[in-house]
């Protein structure tokens, strides 16, 4: 008994294995980031990074952004306070110096380190609590006062322009486009079509969006050349048009599996056995901020289902106003599909899919009364 169950479980442990695999090795993410690493890059490729240092400071993590902010000001603060502890110093401004009485210091309260720094803190943030002032005795001391004012106003508009450079990204807005968990192979207006929803989660418009895909394979050339990602375009269409798509509600993205597809040579059998992957890319502009973004998601075969197709979300109430049902994103619901694409195309009698439609649950129907004004003809 032991023995019988052992089998398939050693049967499944290489399936999982294998399918977890699939998975990981995807160029982008869900969530649209780049799966990519480059190697034996030459050290003096690294010195371009430097001379581009603004796009290098604000492409960097938040933890390196923080630790750069804190470290910028605590050690231009301490730099500073020794410079002012060397001026009292050598003015003999300092307690262990033992100054007469009618001795006039370079800075006021100035008598160790420790006031040195704590009056560099003050000079460059402007605080100025009246403890500790410079004097006019050492024209020094007013040199490095200018100084000091001039670098603190640098270091703080930099970082302030990198935080508010990195909070204002334009993948940030990227982030409320959400895209659809599967797509969904079903026939469409005696078409078949891969489908695939967009959802834009805020009520601003975006200007000028553009969806279009990438299909990546490994193809081998008549030459014998291997070519690891190869990419084949994929054209997307939608109801409202292909261009200046008007994104107010979720969209429904169409490419028509034809001829020319390179989903024609697939099926419902063998879709899950091949290595692809579909990249999806929405271009547009934030009408807000009028920043340009990218928006991007993958698909690989196990994440397309043959021979469903996405339950409706948007309805009317009966106040008149439109409703977005965001529990049926991505929920999906069997139709009748022939099993692959020549068959659907070339074989008589394999359009298997229903022309009667499907029902919005959602959708209020809404009766008139002795519509007034009717003309009749």
């Amino acid at each position: 008994m032991t023995q019988q169950n052992a089998a398939p479980f050693s049967q499944l442990v290489p399936y999982y294995m294998l399918e977890r695999k699939r998975r990981q090795t995807r160029l982008v993410t869900k969530d649209g980031r780049c799966n990519i690493e480059y190697g034996n890059i030459k050290y003096s490729t690294h010195f371009a990074f430097l001379v581009d240092f603004w796009t290098t400071f604000v492409e960097i993590r938040w933890r390196f952004v923080l630790f750069i902010f804190i470290a910028s000001f605590t050690l231009s603060w301490f730099i500073f306070g020794l410079l002012w502890y060397w001026i009292a110093r050598s003015n003999g401004d300092l307690a262990w110096q033992e100054p007469p009485s009618d001795h006039i210091p370079c800075v006021d309260n100035v008598v160790g380190l420790t006031t040195a720094f704590l009056y560099s803190l003050e000079t460059q943030q402007t605080i100025g609590y009246g403890g500790r002032a410079i004097t006019a005795e050492c024209p020094g001391a007013v040199t490095l006062v200018i100084i000091q004012s001039l670098l603190g106003a640098v270091i703080n508009c930099f970082m302030c322009g990198i935080i508010l450079s990195k909070i204002s990204l334009p993948k940030k807005r990227a982030k409320t486009i959400t895209f659809s968990e599967m797509a969904v192979i079903s026939p469409r207006n005696g078409t078949l079509c891969l489908s695939i929803r967009v959802a834009n989660l805020r009520k601003t418009l975006m200007i000028g969006s553009q969806i279009y895909g990438k299909l990546l394979r490994t193809t081998t050339t008549p030459d014998g050349e291997t070519i690891i990602m190869d990419q084949v375009n994929i054209d997307f269409l939608v109801d409202a048009g292909k261009d200046n798509l008007f994104f107010v509600t979720p969209l429904t993205l169409h490419h028509v599996i034809d001829k020319s597809s390179p989903f024609f040579d697939m099926a419902v059998d063998t879709l899950h056995d091949k290595e692809f992957e579909l990249v999806v890319f929405l271009d547009g502009t934030a009408e807000s901020t009028s920043s340009s973004f990218q928006v991007r998601t993958s698909f690989i075969p196990q994440e397309i289902m043959w021979g469903y197709n996405f339950l409706p979300i948007i309805s009317k109430s009966k106040e008149g106003k439109y409703r977005v049902d965001f529990s049926n994103f991505s929920k999906v619901v069997p139709v009748a599909t022939s099993h692959c694409a020549y068959c659907y195309h070339n074989i008589k009698g394999h359009h298997l899919h229903s022309r009667t439609g499907q029902d919005n649950p959602g959708f209020e129907v809404i009766e008139i009364d002795n519509p007034p004004n009717v003309t009749k003809m």
